[in-house]
């Protein structure tokens, strides 16, 4: 997994609970165990970004209704145009 924070970027640092048996794990490996979280949490947050631009779409069809027949947004437009002159 490639780290792909700026390197010029201020770092914050924090902390992540886990249990202690994992924590015995990770600490036999040799791997950059704050690079691979913050991808993690990289990934994630595109996620649930995306997820919340799809929610929105769908909300936002839901509630579009069609114009009635007959409907004329230019005239309606030149209307409210001209009662604000």
């Amino acid at each position: 997994m490639a780290d792909t924070v700026n390197q010029s970027e201020k770092m914050t640092r924090t902390s992540v609970t886990i249990p202690s048996s994992l924590k015995k794990e990770m600490d036999k490996m040799d791997v950059n165990w704050s690079a691979i979280m913050r991808e993690a949490i990289r990934h994630r947050l595109n996620y649930e970004s995306e997820r919340n631009i799809s929610e929105a779409l769908l909300l936002n069809e839901r509630l579009r209704r069609k114009a009635p027949k007959g409907w004329d947004s230019a005239r309606v437009i030149r209307f409210w145009r001209t009662r604000r002159s």
